[in-house]
């Protein structure tokens, strides 16, 4: 399945049914009367988050949503029928903008968090709702109310508890393999993976958290550089940021500040988030300078940094276990995501 996670539609409830313009005529019922029945309401248009879906790409198929109208009244007062209404469903951490893609209509964060955006047209009275000591006998009834219609834009942000960041190659993808079932495509040039993947990481029977890689970023991807910086949304809404680092690189702290800037530059709040760096592909390096770039990253960075090396496995573990004990302190509110954490 593709992955699309941004998609422009067309959405319009249905109107209102018209009200009926009829008389009783019945043998025997010598003033028989109006008796038109009111119009049903119109469909709505309504957006439901649900669990099974991790992508928009039906909505690139399928752009158009019309709710029905709502059945005429008829004879007899007989209201008419109601139309259906249309549920879309999209996935969890679906944000829903107008046409404007700046103004916020809807954030459906939870499962089965519900939001009507047009309401159907209400149904039209028919000719009974007009008569009058004055008037025994209306002629007119009402048309139906017209429904409400709009562009909106779907943009998904993922829900996952750690997101992980770094330049091109840094080791992202290989890591999320070797601690999840995903299967991400790993190679070795650059922007090998081009869409967000999830994967989650079970520590116990007990303890699991979601893991979301996202494309890497280079220098000025906010000016729209390499695969740009939108991709940082799927990141906003994670509790941890894990940083990874390639030990083999020749200036370590220089591609950990370029990462920090293209942060800054997207969202300063995001920028705020708990970081946790590990400096990965350690197998690659000898151990002394190894030592040498650890301590220059914690000398720049203020932080623990974690050795690693996703195709070894050495030091995974204990990375893992730093991230679920912040994650499960973070969910009882016992830690800032901007301030530092002790796991122990």
């Amino acid at each position: 399945m593709k992955f699309l996670d941004q998609a422009k539609i067309y959405i319009k409830s249905g109107n209102g049914g018209d009200g009926a313009v009829a008389f009783r005529r019945e043998k025997f019922i010598e003033f028989g009367g109006p008796d038109g029945g009111d119009g049903g309401r119109g469909g709505d248009i309504i957006f439901e988050a649900v669990d099974n879906l991790n992508t928009l790409i039906d909505f690139r198929y399928t752009q158009h949503f019309r709710a029905k109208k709502g059945h005429n009244g008829s004879g007899a007062n007989k209201t008419g029928a109601n139309a259906k209404n249309i549920c879309i469903k999209v996935p969890i951490g679906t944000q829903i903008f107008a046409d404007d893609k700046e103004t916020l209509l809807a954030d459906l964060d939870e499962k089965g968090k519900k939001i009507t955006l047009c309401h159907g047209g209400d149904g039209g009275f028919g000719n009974t709702r007009f008569k009058s000591s004055t008037n025994r006998a209306p002629r007119h009834a009402n048309k139906g109310w017209p429904g409400e219609e709009r562009w909106v834009w779907l943009r998904l942000k993922l829900i996952a508890d750690v997101g992980l960041v770094g330049l091109p190659n840094a080791g992202k993808s290989t890591f999320l393999s070797v601690t999840s079932a995903a299967c991400p495509k790993i190679a070795d040039y650059p922007f090998t993976t081009l869409h967000p993947q999830l994967g989650m990481v079970r520590i116990s029977p007990t303890e699991e958290f979601i893991l979301t890689d996202i494309p890497g970023l280079i220098e000025d991807a906010h000016k729209g550089n390499g695969l740009g910086d939108r991709f940082l949304g799927h990141v906003e809404r994670c509790s941890i940021l894990l940083h990874l680092i390639d030990a083999s690189a020749d200036n370590v702290v220089q591609n950990w500040k370029t990462i920090r800037k293209e942060l800054e530059a997207y969202q300063s709040k995001l920028a705020t988030k708990h970081e946790v760096i590990g400096l990965n592909k350690t197998d690659l390096v000898n151990p002394e300078e190894i030592l040498e770039k650890q301590q220059e990253l914690e000398q720049e960075s203020r932080h623990k940094v974690f050795l690693l090396s996703g195709v070894t496995h050495n030091g995974v573990k204990e990375i893992l276990y730093y991230l679920q004990n912040y994650i499960t302190k973070y969910k009882l509110n016992m830690v800032s995501p901007s301030k530092p954490f002790n796991p122990i």
